[in-house]
């Protein structure tokens, strides 16, 4: 099960040739930027996914769900009236409308004397929220480094079947969808050493999901692999996903909805809402390969090769998920030849 992420582990300690990791299946970096992102993103499309508020209101067109937005701020003078988009009870998130990798999201649990609870448990000032604002519309955590936008968005409450799979924060699912069909899939968890926030490169867990079942394959944390979460001490492996095939569906749609032959769809399930497009990304990062144990190659070859036998119109997205649930099913790699090294 674990041969994949084992020969990758090694990377640190042993030299593997690009042959050799060619072999094995697994997509580097700039193969991904040549060959999916450049390949099959059209430039055209990339505002409505690099630009968090066009992804929501694009999605809004489409019918599809997403978490309630409460306003926006686009000015430093608007920064002193920010709580007038604020909910009357609960929590919320501001986020950087062209952020990216997580970087400048602040998750607020509530309100309580005049301070701000974090997802982390750290209550903060009101003149800390204005600070964080005040950085994220100066670009500080855009893109390009450009004058940006701040999103304020009610926060979503976690289903109560994660609630021993995830410290604090709302874990999250990644679906890697190409041309409408689901390639891979991952659960990120979040963790103390996270703060509270399913990122990856904080310390939250990535875990592999079945695109069949909505269960388990492995987990990781830190590219190295992990059987109990390091503070819910819950087994990993039964984590399950319900509505499974719901949100498997809800990702394969936003290919139709953007035109992105290669993105990331990451997803929510809200204890009352159900199954949410929290939101998209037109260059997924490649650690979803270490989550699942397998290389992504081969399952993007498979479906051109489907796709090459195409006629007549694509297609309907239910259609596309039904086909990548039998193509991919309980996939894991085998274990590597002993002479890798």
């Amino acid at each position: 099960m674990l041969g994949l992420f084992k020969v990758l582990g090694w990377l640190r300690v042993h030299f593997v040739s690009p042959a050799r990791l060619r072999e094995l299946g697994v997509l580097g970096l700039n193969e991904r930027n040549v060959a999916c992102i450049s390949a099959h993103n059209p430039r055209r499309s990339f505002p409505s996914v690099d630009d968090k508020l066009q992804t929501k209101l694009l999605a809004q067109d489409y019918g599809i769900a997403t978490p309630a937005l409460l306003g926006v701020i686009r000015h430093q003078a608007e920064i002193v009236r920010f709580e007038r988009h604020l909910p009357a009870g609960g929590g919320f998130v501001i986020k950087p409308a062209e952020g990216s990798g997580g970087k400048g999201i602040l998750v607020i649990q509530g309100v309580f004397d005049g301070c701000y609870l974090k997802s982390s448990g750290e209550l903060i000032s009101r003149q800390a929220v204005q600070h964080h604002l005040s950085n994220l519309i100066s670009g500080l955590y855009s893109l390009g480094g450009q004058p940006d936008a701040a999103i304020i968005e009610r926060l979503i409450q976690s289903s109560s079947d994660f609630t021993d799979f995830s410290f604090e924060g709302v874990p999250d699912i990644r679906v890697i969808v190409y041309h409408g069909y689901p390639v891979m899939a991952m659960m990120r968890l979040s963790t103390r050493a996270s703060d509270g926030k399913a990122n990856l490169h904080q310390g939250a867990i990535g875990v592999g999901i079945d695109l069949t079942l909505g269960t388990a394959i492995q987990a990781v944390q830190h590219d190295r692999p992990i059987l109990l979460h390091p503070d819910t001490g819950s087994d990993l492996h039964k984590l399950r996903i319900e509505n499974w095939q719901h949100l498997l569906e809800l990702s394969a749609r936003c290919y139709d909805m953007t035109g992105l032959g290669y993105l990331g769809a990451d997803l929510v399930v809200d204890a009352e809402l159900g199954p949410l497009l929290l939101e998209l990304n037109a260059r997924p990062g490649l650690a979803i390969q270490m989550a699942n144990g397998l290389g992504l190659k081969s399952r993007l070859k498979l479906i051109d090769q489907h796709r090459a036998k195409l006629k007549g119109p694509a297609e309907p997205y239910k259609e596309r998920v039904s086909l990548a649930q039998g193509l991919f099913t309980m996939q894991v790699c085998s274990a590597p030849p002993a002479n890798v090294e």
